[in-house]
């Protein structure tokens, strides 16, 4: 069996709170009772929200709960970058290769029923290109 990874994504748009500080628990002791690795990534692509003060808040609850990260900020990796925002680079060469093997396609036109991301194009005739998983 491989090893147990989990990992917990906390997003710096505000302080920790109880719900996310139970699954971030959850998750690390998963981790620590079948002996794998406890991840700690931050999700911060919502540029709009993120207040950058919220980040150490974030790190101190994780510290002085004991819960302590294997793979993350300040610490590093073999999986890393450990903030979302940096890993833009890596999805889109994922992507690239997906493309290249045919196991995706882009489509630049939608039906008029289709929402993408809760967005429809602003005028009629605009195209939007995307990415969308061929199912087989």
């Amino acid at each position: 069996m491989k090893p147990v990874r989990t990992r917990f994504a906390p997003s710096p748009t505000g302080y920790m709170h109880i719900g996310g500080m139970r699954t971030a628990l959850f998750n690390w002791l998963f981790a620590r009772h079948h002996g794998g690795t406890f991840v700690l990534r931050i999700d911060d692509t919502d540029r709009a929200r993120n207040m950058d003060e919220a980040l150490e808040p974030i790190l101190q609850s994780f510290r002085w709960l004991g819960l302590n990260w294997d793979e993350g900020p300040e610490i590093g990796g073999s999986f890393g970058p450990y903030f979302q925002s940096q890993r833009n680079d890596l999805y889109a060469q994922a992507c690239k290769n997906l493309l290249q093997q045919g196991k995706r396609f882009v489509i630049s036109r939608f039906p008029s029923n289709l929402k993408l991301n809760g967005k429809q194009p602003r005028r009629k005739k605009e195209t939007i290109s995307t990415i969308a998983t061929i199912r087989t």
